[in-house]
């Protein structure tokens, strides 16, 4: 039987006004987890939150925190995001020299691992990464804004990450990021993704939980 695609609303897509709340509708929809994403106004030009507002998001959910760290030498800043409430840690290929390191010092502090793509990086020079990931992240438009247009060259990418985990038999999740609605939802779950996060179309939805089960089934 296929695993069920998992589905995380992206929180950069809130009303932050009224956080609490927003985070409460997440949990009621049947989303797998909240996509936190964290930029440092160097690596992507935007700033967003901190550890103080994942801690305090994760204060108000058991949801699973998926946190996509969008910022430069992420390895400095494993500890204090795990400390926050993080499940997941990814972080971009393109942003440190230690890829290997940083992914084995979230497994050892006892969290799940992910890198991140993109839209201009080769997939290809992920592979020797790959049996260190619990999670790979295509982006599908580039990082720092929400509301972008679909990047359709990350299609490929989807399909070269699922031919890579299944040739080398591995257990990544494919995780896609960026302009996602039932069109593109139902484009990159073809090429095998099985993770899509979401933010500007299940926040605009007017129902998130009827937004999240079209999305699964599209």
């Amino acid at each position: 039987m296929k695993n069920k695609i998992k589905i995380a609303p992206s929180i950069l897509s809130c009303d932050f006004a009224h956080v609490y709340d927003e985070v409460k509708k997440i949990e009621n929809s049947g989303a797998d987890a909240i996509h936190i994403d964290i930029m440092d106004g160097h690596f992507v030009p935007n700033l967003s939150i901190g550890p103080k507002v994942v801690s305090a998001i994760n204060r108000s959910t058991n949801l699973f925190l998926d946190v996509h760290l969008m910022i430069y030498n992420p390895f400095e800043y494993v500890e204090k995001f795990i400390e926050a409430g993080a499940d997941l840690i990814t972080f971009h290929f393109e942003a440190t020299e230690d890829v290997a390191d940083t992914l084995n010092y979230i497994k050892k502090c006892g969290r799940k691992a992910g890198i991140a793509f993109n839209p201009e990086t080769s997939f290809s020079l992920a592979l020797k990464y790959l049996e260190l990931c619990d999670l790979v992240l295509i982006m599908s438009v580039h990082p720092g804004f929400g509301g972008q247009k679909f990047i359709s060259s990350a299609l490929e990418k989807i399909e070269m990450a699922k031919n890579f985990k299944d040739d080398l038999n591995l257990k990544y999740d494919i995780q896609v990021d960026g302009g996602i609605d039932l069109e593109t939802g139902a484009k990159c779950k073809k090429k095998g993704a099985d993770f899509l996060v979401s933010g500007t179309y299940l926040f605009s939805s007017g129902n998130m939980k009827d937004g999240i089960e079209k999305l699964r089934s599209c």
